[in-house]
């Protein structure tokens, strides 16, 4: 699937989007608010400044992606897989990222973790 035809079935109203595959495709600055991308493949996709608010990312590809200054609040990241992705004051309060393939590293790069439930299952404060 192609970025473009994705935005096009979001804006008119569809939202499952499981297991497709995104592969380096640029979503930068997309509204995809509540949108339904699990187990979809997002390597290395351009999802900066992306709103993914509420979103549902479990066991999502997410390799390599750039994520920088995404609003992932409240998306549920659980066991999806964030090795070298660009978290760079991405929003990431009260989002699930229990079971997911990250580092304290990237972690550490968001903007806010407030709430959040963190790989190992603990809440951040």
């Amino acid at each position: 699937m192609k970025a473009r035809d994705l935005i096009e079935r979001y804006r008119k109203g569809h939202r499952d989007f499981v297991l497709v595959s995104l592969q380096g495709c640029d979503l930068s600055g997309a509204d995809l608010y509540q949108v339904n991308l699990s187990g979809a493949d997002l390597g290395r996709a351009d999802l900066r400044q992306a709103n993914l608010m509420g979103a549902r990312l479990r066991r999502a590809d997410l390799r390599w992606a750039d994520l920088r200054q995404a609003s992932l609040s409240g998306a549920d990241l659980g066991m999806a897989d964030l090795t070298g992705a660009d978290l760079q004051q991405a929003n990431l309060s009260f989002a699930n990222l229990e079971g997911a393939n990250i580092t304290p590293v990237q972690l550490a790069q968001a903007a806010s973790l407030e709430g959040a439930i963190l790989p190992d299952g603990s809440r951040h404060e």
